[in-house]
């Protein structure tokens, strides 16, 4: 069963972030001819630490959300519970985050403003879908205990202090 809920998230990621932050932006960058080989110096290394970094918070979320969680990023296969650990301690929507680093990365790494002008279409369409839609949900869904969170935590900053779980019973 978990090798199951594993694969399904293997195949989101891949359909999800993977098409957001790999496939439209190679299109993106064969489109307006700016793919190219980068120079090599400081600015193209700390430009491909940010892709790294993105790719890195991202593949730790899709972890939280099938260990913690029991489920996947997808919508169609949400977790089952509130996922409040790792870096979801320290703001809302560490996985959305993850992808614009991904994104926003490539654009400094290949100088592209085509790239730049697609990162701030896919936050504005993130930033919709998190509070016309997954925010409601997830107060539908978890109730007190994800209020009590999305007062705590922001939703696209972050909190110095991370978030502790309260325990009703203690």
């Amino acid at each position: 069963m978990r090798l199951l809920v594993a694969l399904k998230a293997l195949l989101f990621v891949v359909l999800l972030p993977g098409v957001v932050a790999v496939y439209v932006p190679w299109h993106i960058m064969h489109a307006s001819h700016s793919f190219g080989v980068p120079p090599r110096n400081v600015s193209t290394i700390a430009a491909a630490l940010v892709v790294a970094i993105g790719a890195v918070v991202l593949l730790r979320c899709v972890w939280d959300f099938l260990a913690a969680g029991h489920g996947t990023l997808a919508p169609v296969d949400p977790p089952r519970r509130l996922v409040v650990r790792g870096l979801y301690r320290y703001t809302r929507n560490p996985m959305y985050n993850g992808v614009l680093a991904m994104i926003l990365g490539q654009a400094w790494l290949f100088r592209s403003p085509a790239l730049v002008a697609y990162a701030l279409g896919v936050f504005a369409i993130n930033h919709l879908f998190v509070v016309l839609y997954e925010e409601r949900t997830l107060a539908s869904r978890f109730g007190d205990a994800y209020l009590a969170y999305r007062r705590a935590v922001p939703r696209w900053g972050f909190t110095r202090r991370p978030y502790r779980k309260v325990d009703p019973g203690a």
